[in-house]
């Protein structure tokens, strides 16, 4: 690495530190490669930082930018929009038009509520199932990320899997110092894609859940598919106990279809939380799902509120958002150019004798280092070589390829086959010299 490529990044950080706690805005951008960056631009599939550097973006900023970066529809209807307003304290047009469009869009969605980002409609979908039910707790599973809020906060940093504990009452960890120990106690944790485990479990303790929570696919840790019958399972048994199944959409949303994992794996929840991708990066979420379930936020059972829900330049954004998904419909394009990075990566790190596991379903999959044939829950996760994967994507930021720190990637509508070849080529090298 030459030590003036990321100079002027370097400089605006130490510049940063002194006015923004760690020079960032969240935590995560400070784990960028070698130090947070800071950027200037983005077009398509490319993303520009202030050195100048360039790079084949595969992070999509962390997955909204489902189109790409800057698509020129999206951006037009957003000036356009704005400038009737920014915000008004009351409802506007478009909102109405897009909460139409979603309701069409997604099974589940016969009402919704739009918030700011996962975080915040997670915890509302939380609300709703304890009202709803009259129970206290929701059961989770191991590695699911649901936002960074106190009761979700637990259980996302085991160093090994004798840290976790049995597989029948799991240890959990504070992902942060600063949590109120009261919150441990509103969830049940178990890991992933055992139905049995989840069915002995109900058996003993349905009577405390409100909720079930998962993501649809195990997107931030491996993206790991469901075993077959998995999701179907776990709707079986919130009807057969009168739990609230809550899909995690933020990831999945509008990424796998555009009715959600949800339409691609044939399940319909009770609830369900999107972002990410719904607004192009602006910030929008939604919380939908059945009527009977929202209608305690339409009655006033529920309180959600927000001065910031559904401004008009989020809500623009949505829209010219799902246009464009609609018209162009990149979907088969999207898996097929996925599952092609995937094939071709699988298939140099073979001839580099590189122990590189490659798994998703392809709009998003992950790589990481491990001599397991496939990881299938979180536990199998804690089998990868961090640091082995920490070389290989700073060789491939080193050598203008953008991956997401932990190995997941993001493929958008603006990559193409030559973006793709271009990355295998990129890895080609970088795994001969790790």
């Amino acid at each position: 690495m030459s030590e003036n490529r990321y100079k002027k990044s370097g400089e605006l950080l130490e510049r940063a530190k002194k006015v923004l706690a760690g020079g960032v805005s969240s935590e995560f951008r400070k784990y960028n490669y070698p130090h947070a960056l800071f950027y200037t631009h983005g077009k398509g599939s490319r993303v520009y930082d202030a050195d100048g550097n360039e790079y084949l973006d595969f992070t999509l900023s962390q997955g909204p930018l489902i189109l790409g970066h800057s698509h020129p529809h999206v951006l037009n209807c957003v000036n356009e929009y704005s400038e009737n307003g920014q915000l008004f304290a009351g409802q506007h047009l478009r909102e109405i038009e897009l909460a139409e469009k979603i309701s069409q869009l997604i099974p589940s969605a016969e009402l919704m509520r739009f918030c700011l980002d996962g975080s915040e409609a997670v915890h509302t979908a939380f609300r709703i199932a304890r009202a709803k039910t009259g129970r206290q707790k929701f059961l989770r599973f191991e590695g699911h990320y649901h936002g960074w809020l106190d009761n979700v906060c637990w259980g996302l940093s085991a160093k090994s899997p004798e840290d976790l504990g049995s597989r029948e009452s799991p240890n959990v960890f504070p992902w942060t110092q600063g949590l109120p120990q009261g919150s441990r106690d509103e969830f049940i944790v178990l890991p992933w894609n055992d139905l049995q485990l989840l069915k002995e479990t109900l058996a003993k303790h349905h009577d405390e859940i409100a909720a079930i929570i998962t993501e649809p696919v195990m997107c931030n840790n491996g993206c790991i598919v469901p075993n077959k019958g998995f999701l179907q399972g776990l709707r079986k048994l919130c009807d057969q106990y009168g739990i609230t199944l809550i899909l995690d959409e933020v990831i999945t949303g509008f990424r796998l279809s555009l009715g959600g994992a949800q339409q691609h794996f044939g399940i319909t929840p009770d609830l369900s939380i999107f972002a990410k991708a719904i607004a192009s990066g602006y910030p929008l979420s939604v919380i939908a799902g059945k009527r009977e379930w929202l209608n305690l936020l339409e009655d006033g059972t529920v309180i959600q509120a927000g001065t910031m829900n559904s401004s008009n330049a989020t809500v623009a954004a949505a829209l010219a958002t799902i246009e464009v998904l609609e018209k162009e419909k990149p979907y088969d394009r999207m898996f097929n150019l996925g599952q092609k990075l995937m094939n071709g990566l699988k298939q140099i790190a073979f001839e580099a004798n590189q122990n590189l596991l490659i798994q998703g379903p392809g709009p998003m999959f992950h790589t990481g280092f491990t001599n397991l044939e496939a990881v299938k829950d979180y536990r199998d996760t804690l089998s990868y070589d961090k640091a082995k994967l920490g070389r290989f994507i700073a060789g491939m930021h080193d050598e203008g390829v953008r991956i997401i720190g932990r190995g997941l990637w993001y493929i958008s509508a603006a990559h193409t086959a030559k973006d793709v070849e271009q990355a295998i080529n990129t890895a080609r090298i970088v795994l001969k010299n790790i």
